[in-house]
């Protein structure tokens, strides 16, 4: 076996995994002894890379060497960043990306190796931990096929790809100031992965995807206003991630100008309900009908309270990501809906 189940510094690591850390002392426990349970022949190594946590990341980390390296940032960087400087250390052929807040399955290293062989960069499974229950509105994370997004939460790459397009770039932070918001350093920016692998793809990168390479992402609970909350936040990005990435139009977004079939329902039932009030005419209130459908069966699927849940407060959220789209499409001059 590999390192999974020693405690020596790696010689020769076929692969180096690396993991950017902030304020996740609750979770990245979990993602190391996931790590150290690996079920992988060949050696590898662990950088955890702390990026300015205030609180106990770093004894967590610590208390695992020398399985992990353990790098820290003095003030935050970003993901993107630490990624970078993990990846500036990592000494293998193979670069495996993960989060503070993922439990990778056993053969998670073994099955992402296998699909690299014949690519250059795999974008692996993540599920939702199974282990905790779900609510309309907690945070997760659901990748079953490659959207277009690469999120790092699990991510393989060749070193060599890695370097020529140069390592991630934290974009959003360079949007208007205005934009940002006071609170923006308290979350985290967005798209820097899509853009790396969009990046790499256009210089001749080969991709795949990797089901059985999978990855259990934590779910935080929530209610609606959590919901609003981090809607707000992305949504005034994802133009800008639109403008810098043209190509997942057609391959991400619906009909290239709504993010999602769900988004393109609402934008059709306000535009018929404000067509309605102008016009006093209620005929264009049919147009509000695919969308009462769809919370009405997502409200069923959830059941009892929660689906009450969701279908008070699915509106107030497809509100909020409109407001953020047409924000964020002003902004960078990139229209999202």
């Amino acid at each position: 076996m590999g390192p999974a189940n020693g405690a020596t510094v790696v010689a020769k690591p076929l692969v180096s995994v690396i993991v950017p850390a902030r304020n996740a002392a609750a979770t990245l426990g979990d993602t190391l002894a996931a790590l150290r349970a690996q079920e992988l022949d060949e050696s590898f190594e662990v950088i955890v890379v702390d990026d300015g946590s205030n609180d106990l990341t770093a004894a967590v980390a610590t208390a695992h060497e020398p399985f992990v390296t353990l790098l820290r940032n003095d003030r935050s960087e970003g993901p993107g960043a630490s990624r970078n400087r993990g990846a500036r250390a990592a000494r293998a052929p193979v670069l495996a990306f993960t989060d503070a807040d993922c439990i990778p399955t056993s053969r998670w290293l073994a099955e992402g190796l296998a699909a690299i062989e014949e690519v250059d960069l795999v974008q692996g499974a993540v599920m939702p931990d199974p282990r905790t229950p779900r609510s309309p509105f907690d945070r997760t994370l659901l990748v079953d096929r490659v959207s277009g997004f690469y999120q790092t939460a699990n991510l393989l790459v060749r070193r060599s790809v890695f370097d020529a397009v140069g390592g991630f770039r934290d974009w959003s932070l360079e949007g208007p100031a205005w934009l940002r918001g006071a609170g923006f350093q308290k979350r985290t920016p967005m798209g820097e992965d899509a853009l790396f692998s969009w990046t790499a793809r256009r210089g001749g990168a080969r991709t795949a995807f990797a089901p059985e390479a999978v990855v259990y992402h934590a779910v935080f609970p929530g209610h609606v206003w959590d919901e609003i909350g981090h809607s707000w936040h992305w949504t005034k990005y994802m133009p800008g991630l639109a403008r810098l990435v043209p190509e997942m139009r057609d391959v991400t977004f619906y009909k290239r100008w709504f993010f999602s079939s769900r988004a393109a329902r609402f934008d059709l039932a306000v535009a018929g309900l404000a067509a309605a009030i102008a016009s006093r005419r209620t005929v264009y209130l049919a147009a509000t009908l695919p969308y009462v459908r769809w919370v009405a069966n997502e409200s069923r699927r959830w059941g009892g309270s929660r689906g009450i849940e969701f279908a008070v407060g699915a509106p107030f959220s497809d509100a909020t990501r409109l407001s953020g789209f047409l924000v964020g499409s002003l902004a960078w001059r990139s229209l999202v809906l």
